[in-house]
């Protein structure tokens, strides 16, 4: 199956035809693996594997201990979905837009997590958080996620501001440490924002959170600003504000600012070791997740 088209049918069953579209190549669950605690030491037996020996401990008492860790049996993840007016970009009827798509992506992820018997939680935000579920394993709970995420799929707004700091500080709070959480944004905050949403995600890893960050653009308008030459009157559709240009007189320039933004948040992520998706919505949702988990899978 490869999603593309404007939805026209139940997220839910959308969402199951992604996964199955996709499961079968996967031979291990990927999201499990990085959810381990340490627990004690003790004492090194033979035969016990060499890589488990604590060296550190060693240097110090000249005695060989072995790591012993406690894996979690479930993971926990918590979906964060950004709902900004700006995400509702492009208003084209024959596509997907970047909230569509991100919607169809995270239902996907908790079908997924359904399949692991994971628990999952969903937050919803603009300028503000609209939503934080608790993070549950249950049949009823991860219905009530994908109904959340139909409805704001259904809904048009206008002139909803991002402030997405506000959003991931309070989940790095609320969501049990070593969880992991997925982020679906533009990216698209306010300048003014721009650290402080870099100071949240520090705040993630630093409560011992993995953090994937699916970063959707509209590649053919938003990086190569490929319009009609001709004049248009362009609209910010966070803050309402109109310009009126021809794209040619700025096109160079502006892809020049769009591609230093891009290297700019792919370094950060890179220092905050944060996995960063880089999405085109020319890229159908099941071949993007397709890509990203089979990758994973051999990352593990």
């Amino acid at each position: 199956m490869v999603l593309q088209q404007p939805l026209n049918h139940n997220l839910e069953l959308i969402a199951r035809q992604v996964v199955e579209g996709f499961i079968i190549g996967l031979h291990k669950s990927p999201f499990h693996g990085f959810s381990v605690e340490f627990a004690e030491h003790r004492l090194y037996n033979p035969g016990d594997p060499l890589r488990h020996i604590d060296w550190r401990v060693y240097g110090r008492t000249d005695k060989l201990f072995i790591k012993r860790f406690e894996e979690e049996t479930n993971l926990r993840c918590c979906l964060v979905v950004d709902t900004s007016s700006s995400m509702q970009f492009p208003k084209d009827d024959k596509k997907l837009n970047k909230l569509q798509f991100s919607c169809v992506a995270a239902a996907s992820l908790i079908q997924l997590l359904k399949r692991q018997l994971d628990a999952a939680a969903l937050a919803l935000f603009d300028d503000q958080v609209n939503y934080l579920s608790e993070c549950r394993s249950t049949h009823s709970h991860y219905r009530m996620l994908i109904n959340e995420l139909q409805r704001v799929m259904d809904v048009t707004t206008e002139n909803k501001v991002t402030n997405a700091s506000k959003a991931l500080h309070l989940v790095a709070e609320q969501m049990h440490k070593r969880s992991l959480v997925v982020v679906f944004s533009d990216m698209m905050d306010d300048a003014d924002n721009i650290e402080d949403l870099f100071s949240s995600l520090q705040h993630l890893r630093y409560n011992k959170h993995e953090v994937i960050l699916f970063h959707i653009v509209d590649g053919a308008q938003e990086l190569a600003f490929e319009f009609e030459n001709r004049p248009y009157e362009f609209v910010d559709m966070e803050s309402g504000d109109r310009i009126k240009l021809q794209p040619q007189q700025i096109k160079e320039q502006y892809i020049s600012k769009m591609r230093d933004f891009q290297e700019m948040i792919e370094n950060r992520c890179h220092q905050y070791q944060i996995d960063r998706v880089a999405v085109d919505l020319s890229q159908p949702v099941d071949e993007v997740l397709h890509a990203f988990l089979v990758k994973r899978n051999k990352l593990m």
